[in-house]
C-alpha cells in the first residue's frame, strides 16, 4: 500500500504550471516593491557619488530578502489562482474532473509546491533577513545613537541603579548618567544617593567601566553634599553587565534583523526583566516567525478554489477577492501586533487570529464552490 500517490503526469504539468506562474507573481511583485521610492534613494545616492554603482548594486540586493518575505504568500496565492483560472477556462478542469480526480487529489501538486516555498519563507525570514540587514547597516554606517535608558532592580522589584546612555557604538558608550538609589525609600518616591555622570563607558563581558567620572553625593533631604572626580568606576557587575548591554544592543533594532534563536532567548530576557510590553511584542512577533510561512500553504489552497469557476464566469471576482485578501492581511497585522503589545489579546492570539482567518475563510470557499 502506497503512503503517498504515484507522481503522474498530471502531477507534474499541474506542478510545473503553478511554479512559473508564483514565480512570475513574485518577481513582479518583486519589482512593484522595489521600484517606488527604493530604487530611486538608490540612484540618487549613486548619482551624488554617496555609492558607487558595485555599492547600490550590493543594496539592492541585500534589499530583496525582506521582499521575498513578504512577496512568497502573495506569488503563491496569485500563482495558484491564474493556473487553475485558467484551467476552468479552457475547460481542463472539467476533464480532470471527469476522469475521476477528485478536488484533494488536484490540489496534492500544489500542496507540495506550497511546503517548499513555506520552507523557503521559513528560512528568509529567519537566516536571510537578519544577514541582509546587517550588510545594509554596514554599507550605510548605521549605528544606534538613540538614549538608551536600563534599570536594575532588587528581589522586591524596587530600583537599585539605572543607567542614562545618550549614545553609543559597538561595546564603547558616551554620556552616561548613573543614579544610584538609596535604601531608604519614602512612600511616593525613591531617594537617590549618588548620581555619577561619565563621559566613557566600555562593556566588558564581567563589567561595565566608566571613565571620566564626576560624582555628585546627596543627602538624605535631596541636597548636594559633595561632588568628587573619578578617573574609573566599575557597575553592572556580572550577568546583569551582560543582560544590559543585550537590552540595549537590541532595542535598536526591528526584530525582523533578529534571528529565531536570538529573538527568543531576548523574549526570555524581556520576560526575567519585567519588561512587560516589549516581551509580548516581541513573543508575538517571534510567534509569527512560524504562522507567516503556514499561510503559504493556506493561500496557495484559497487561490487553487477561487480559480475554480465556470467558463463564462467572470474571472475578475477571483482576483479581487485575492488581492483584498492580502491587502487586509498585511494591513492588519500592525492592529494585531498593538493589541498583543498592550496586553489586549495573548500574543498567541494575535499571532494565530490571521491563519486561522484564512482558514475560515478556505471552509465557506470550499463549501460555496460544491467540489
Amino acid at each position: 500500500m502506497r503512503l503517498f500517490p504515484k507522481v503522474s503526469i498530471y502531477d507534474r504539468y499541474i506542478f510545473k504550471q503553478v511554479m512559473f506562474a508564483t514565480i512570475g507573481a513574485i518577481l513582479l511583485f518583486t519589482v512593484v516593491w522595489i521600484a517606488p521610492e527604493m530604487l530611486l534613494n538608490t540612484i540618487k545616492k549613486t548619482l551624488t557619488g554617496e555609492y558607487t554603482a558595485k555599492t547600490a548594486v550590493l543594496v539592492l540586493f541585500y534589499e530583496l530578502p525582506k521582499i521575498l518575505g513578504k512577496a512568497f504568500p502573495v506569488g503563491l496565492l496569485l500563482g495558484s489562482l491564474f493556473t487553475f483560472d485558467k484551467l476552468s477556462k479552457d475547460s481542463e478542469l472539467t476533464i480532470f474532473r471527469a476522469v475521476g480526480l477528485s478536488f484533494q487529489r488536484i490540489l496534492a501538486p500544489v500542496l507540495v509546491l506550497s511546503l517548499i516555498v513555506t520552507w523557503l519563507c521559513f528560512v528568509t525570514c529567519d537566516k536571510l533577513i537578519p544577514l541582509s540587514a546587517a550588510k545594509l547597516n554596514a554599507i550605510n554606517d548605521k549605528h544606534p545613537s538613540t538614549q538608551y535608558i536600563y534599570t536594575q532592580k532588587d528581589e522586591s522589584g524596587a530600583p537599585k541603579l539605572a543607567v542614562i546612555i545618550s549614545g553609543y557604538r559597538d561595546d564603547v558608550m558616551h554620556n552616561i548618567i548613573v543614579l544610584d538609589f538609596s535604601t531608604k525609600i519614602y512612600s511616593d518616591v525613591h531617594q537617590l544617593s549618588n548620581i555619577y555622570s561619565a563621559e566613557r563607558g566600555k562593556y566588558y563581558p564581567d563589567r561595565w567601566a566608566l571613565e571620566n567620572i564626576t560624582r555628585y553625593k546627596i543627602s538624605n533631604d535631596g541636597i548636594f553634599t559633595d561632588i568628587e572626580q573619578l578617573k574609573h568606576m566599575d557597575i553592572l557587575q556580572g550577568e546583569d553587565a551582560k543582560n544590559a548591554y543585550t537590552l540595549m544592543t537590541y532595542s535598536t533594532k526591528k526584530e525582523r534583523e533578529i534571528t529565531n534563536s536570538d529573538l527568543r532567548s531576548y523574549i526570555k530576557l524581556l520576560k526575567k526583566e519585567a519588561l512587560d510590553e516589549e516581551y509580548r511584542y516581541m513573543l508575538n512577533k517571534y510567534l509569527q516567525r512560524f504562522f507567516h510561512p503556514f499561510v503559504c500553504v493556506l493561500l496557495a489552497i484559497m487561490g487553487t478554489l477561487l480559480g475554480f469557476s465556470k467558463p463564462r464566469e467572470q474571472r475578475l471576482v477571483g482576483f479581487t477577492i485575492a488581492i483584498g485578501s492580502i491587502f487586509v492581511y498585511y494591513i492588519t497585522l500592525p492592529f494585531f501586533d498593538l493589541l498583543a503589545e498592550k496586553g489586549v489579546l495573548p500574543p498567541l492570539v494575535t499571532a494565530l487570529f490571521p491563519p486561522v482567518a484564512f482558514l475560515i475563510a478556505i471552509i465557506c470557499f470550499y463549501k460555496s464552490k460544491d467540489l
